[in-house]
């Protein structure tokens, strides 16, 4: 199933506040911790961005060096903001499934995908033509919501006290892979949880070798700016996972 939760007018106003209002982990541990993943130097480097946004990253990696980024996104409000916000000579915004891409063989040094996966029902054909598209020594770094995040069927994964204190993340129905509904600014939005062995093993089996695996924490700076942070050591809100063509 291919949901376009990012078009709902709820669901796309209330993101697009907490990005921009850098309330959410986005910009205080997801996105430095995936950046460490990346080759030092993105000069003339091919890019497919593979759930783009409103194109933040895809602008980012040009004011890099790249040479070429293609930004990939289901939602046609993300795009347009995208092209609204980060136009540029070198960045190509497609409105487009990540489960439908097509693109020629050995055509991409990178394939980058940050906090898309998740939301993907076919991870292993995504992963087939990702291994396709990409150049021989090729890396393909994506994040994702962390399995012990995604295994939950509860609304809330954590159990909280009298006081609304948090005691402990619900850990349950993890081997049972596959549809969890939950509830984040609207209801029912639909993620796929895998087993972190199912996620690794099919990157495997589909060719590639895996480089590194962070589940990255806050840094101390961020902490002392917001102590909320600190309540994210307790389980891993992400997986990050960079892989190479072999």
């Amino acid at each position: 199933m291919k949901q376009n939760i990012y078009d709902n007018e709820i669901f796309y106003n209330s993101y697009i506040k907490l990005r921009v209002d850098s309330t959410g982990l986005n910009d205080v541990l997801e996105i430095p911790a995936f950046r460490t993943l990346l080759p030092d130097d993105l000069t003339h480097k091919k890019i497919l961005d593979l759930g783009c946004g409103f194109g933040e990253s895809s602008n980012w990696y040009v004011s890099q060096g790249a040479e070429r980024v293609i930004g990939i996104d289901i939602s046609e409000k993300m795009i347009s903001r995208a092209k609204q916000l980060y136009q540029h000579d070198k960045i190509e915004y497609r409105c487009l499934p990540i489960e439908d891409i097509s693109f020629h063989k050995d055509q991409f040094d990178l394939v980058l995908s940050s906090l898309a996966f998740h939301y993907i029902a076919d991870f292993k054909n995504v992963l087939q033509e990702i291994y396709h598209c990409l150049k021989n020594n090729g890396l393909l770094i994506f994040s994702q919501e962390h399995p012990i995040v995604t295994a939950k069927k509860a609304s809330n994964g954590w159990a909280k006290g009298e006081n609304g204190e948090k005691l402990y993340w619900k850990l349950d129905n993890y081997n049972d892979e596959g549809i969890r509904k939950q509830k984040w600014f609207i209801d029912g939005v639909i993620k796929y949880h895998r087993t972190t062995s199912s996620i690794i093993n099919t990157l495997i089996e589909t060719g590639f070798n895996i480089v590194r695996v962070l589940e990255p924490i806050a840094t101390e700076e961020a902490e002392l700016l917001n102590e909320v942070l600190k309540e994210e050591r307790r389980r891993p809100p992400f997986l990050i996972v960079k892989a190479q063509k072999v």
